[in-house]
Order: C-alpha cells, then sequence, then structure tokens
C-alpha cells in the first residue's frame, strides 16, 4: 500500500470517529441525569434573509401539537418528547439510532427582539419563521 492510500484511510477513520462523537453529543447526554432533564437535541437547520430567520428542526416522530416553542430574548427554546411507539418496544433490537425522551433545543438568535410570524410541520420537522421587531 502506497503512503496516499494509508492516509486516506487513517482520514476515513477519523471521519468516522468524528461522526460517531457528534452523534452521540448530539443526541445523548452523560447517564445519571434526572428524568425531567433533556436527554437529546434535534438537529436543526436556520436560515436568514432580510430581518426573517427560518428554523427547521428535525422532529419525526412528535406529534406537532405536542412541541413547546418559546421566545426568550434572543433565545428560541423547543421542548417536547418523543416517546417510543409500542410496536417498535418488542422483539430484538438490531440498531437503535433515533433519539426517544424529552428534548430541548436552544437556538441563539442574532442580537434583536423577536416575535414568531408562523409555525407550520411537515414530514415530521417543525417549521419556524421568526421576524425581527427592530
Amino acid at each position: 500500500m502506497t503512503i496516499t492510500h494509508h492516509a486516506r484511510m487513517w482520514e476515513a477513520a477519523v471521519d468516522a470517529l468524528e461522526r460517531a462523537a457528534r452523534l452521540h453529543r448530539q443526541f445523548f447526554r452523560l447517564a445519571g441525569q434526572r428524568a425531567q432533564e433533556p436527554v437529546w437535541e434535534p438537529p436543526i437547520e436556520f436560515f436568514e434573509d432580510h430581518g426573517r430567520l427560518s428554523i427547521v428542526v428535525a422532529l419525526p416522530g412528535v406529534k406537532p401539537d405536542l412541541i413547546h416553542v418559546s421566545l426568550e430574548n434572543d433565545t428560541l427554546i423547543v421542548t417536547a418528547e418523543r416517546r417510543r411507539s409500542n410496536p417498535l418496544s418488542k422483539g430484538t433490537v438490531h440498531c437503535f439510532e433515533i433519539p426517544y425522551g424529552r428534548f430541548e433545543r436552544q437556538v441563539r438568535l442574532p442580537a434583536g427582539r423577536y416575535r414568531l410570524v408562523r409555525r407550520d410541520s411537515e414530514h415530521g420537522c417543525l417549521l419556524l419563521d421568526i421576524e425581527t421587531l427592530d
């Protein structure tokens, strides 16, 4: 094997470890926390265009009417709980990657005052549009 081949293999291994660590940080917190504390954070996409912020929160399997959204100063807070459905709680587990339990995602917004102007859901994602008041 050439040095270039070894370097590519090493880069692929490091990338895989970084992805695994990122997923672990994103979805799980250290054991031993109280049950009412959040245990995972959903991934988001955050866009800004002409003073309007658009945020997409990936929440597959979470009923939209059970999601709490609040704006506190320059922070958006999204909380709820993703429960495991009964058919998925039986049998042998071969892969278990989708997080369950209480979640909370805090998104720091650019400095300013805001109001929520649209809340919708589509294909397991919460869609939020936030307008600046300044």
